[in-house]
C-alpha cells in the first residue's frame, strides 16, 4: 500500500519535471521562430511617438529586448 502511494508520487514529480522542460523547450522554439517584436514594429512605434529613429536606436532596442529572451 505504501509502495503504491510512493510510486504515484514519484510518477507525478517526474511528470511535472518533464512537462516543465518540454514546455520550456517548445516556448523557446516558438519565440525564436515567431519573435514578438521586430525592427519594423520598433520603427513604427517610434514614428507614432513623433520620433524618427536611427538604426543605432533600433539596434539598441532590439538588443535590450533580446536580452530577456
Amino acid at each position: 500500500m505504501w509502495m503504491d502511494i510512493l510510486y504515484i508520487l514519484i510518477g507525478l514529480i517526474v511528470g511535472a519535471v518533464l512537462g516543465f522542460f518540454l514546455a520550456r523547450f517548445y516556448m523557446k522554439k516558438y519565440l525564436k521562430q515567431n519573435p514578438p517584436i521586430n525592427e519594423q514594429m520598433i520603427k513604427a512605434m517610434m514614428m507614432q511617438m513623433g520620433r524618427t529613429p536611427s538604426q543605432k536606436q533600433v539596434n539598441q532596442m532590439m538588443k535590450s529586448m533580446n536580452k530577456y529572451m
